[in-house]
């Protein structure tokens, strides 16, 4: 295991319609969490966006976020073990 890493997303954003759910079987350590509102309503009228432990991830559409989504949940894990090992 990697560790805990928490993906923040608001139920009105349009990611939040992408099966997020499954990133917790493909990542181990990966938890989501779906909120009412992340109080940036801004961002989501325009934007697809989560959090992965506190840092944002946006883009234009959901597929596009999605996949950063992915990769940012990628960059953690690394992070993670990187520091364990040291």
């Amino acid at each position: 295991m990697y560790g805990v890493i928490v993906v923040e997303v608001c139920a009105s954003n349009p990611l939040a319609a992408y099966p997020l759910g499954e990133l917790e079987e493909e990542f181990p350590g990966v938890t989501v969490l779906e909120t009412e509102c992340l109080s940036l309503c801004g961002l989501c009228q325009h934007n697809a966006y989560a959090y992965v432990n506190g840092r944002l991830v946006f883009a234009k559409d959901p597929k596009t976020c999605y996949e950063r989504l992915r990769q940012r949940i990628v960059e953690e894990q690394t992070w993670l073990l990187d520091e364990h090992e040291s």
